[in-house]
């Protein structure tokens, strides 16, 4: 969970570039509030940042929580990030493959990444800024409530409307991955 000084640099450089690129998911916000932010990081924060990018999820700010001042970043990558697909939902849901595991579960690499499943609010939210997932689909957080029946939540654009829709959460496809958000 370590970012060097010239890991650090490369990642606010890539985010400045994305968030000059893309000015309408937020209006109203400044660079040089995103760079103090980032700045005032800790390593912990910009370390979860760079795994976003890695894994494939060009995270951009979409927000500033009006309670707290953090600056919001999700996961704004066309289609759900290439690095994270081939999941099922969470470990329960892992351990109860017998046969054909996957490599691992949405909520397990999304705590290891130090960051948060977008909710179904979270996901219509993004699908304001451009149409995602129309070819690949994302986990979504799933209530405790849908989730003790092994079921579990994603959500893809189809036909110019978002759907979010229920599967086991034992099952994984080759083109469902997650979108993730963190908080700086």
């Amino acid at each position: 969970m370590n970012i060097t000084p010239s890991q650090r640099l490369e990642l606010i450089a890539t985010l400045k570039t994305r968030f000059e690129r893309n000015p309408d998911r937020h209006k109203g916000i400044e660079w040089t509030y995103i760079k103090t932010r980032l700045d005032d990081a800790n390593d912990k924060k910009l370390w979860s940042l760079a795994e976003m990018e890695r894994t494939g999820g060009e995270p951009d700010v979409v927000g500033v929580n009006e309670h707290n001042d953090e600056v919001v970043f999700y996961d704004c990558v066309a289609e759900s990030p290439a690095g994270r697909r081939s999941l099922c939902y969470d470990q329960a849901a892992l351990e109860s493959r017998k046969e054909n595991r996957p490599q691992g579960s949405a909520l397990q690499m999304a705590a290891e990444m130090g960051i948060e499943l977008l909710n179904e609010e979270q996901y219509r939210y993004l699908q304001v800024f451009g149409n995602f997932d129309i070819k690949t689909s994302s986990w979504i957080h799933t209530p405790e409530a849908v989730r003790k029946l092994g079921g579990s939540l994603f959500g893809d654009r189809r036909y110019n409307h978002v759907f979010i829709y229920h599967n086991g959460a034992s099952s994984y496809y080759a083109a469902r991955g997650f979108r993730g958000w963190l908080s700086v």
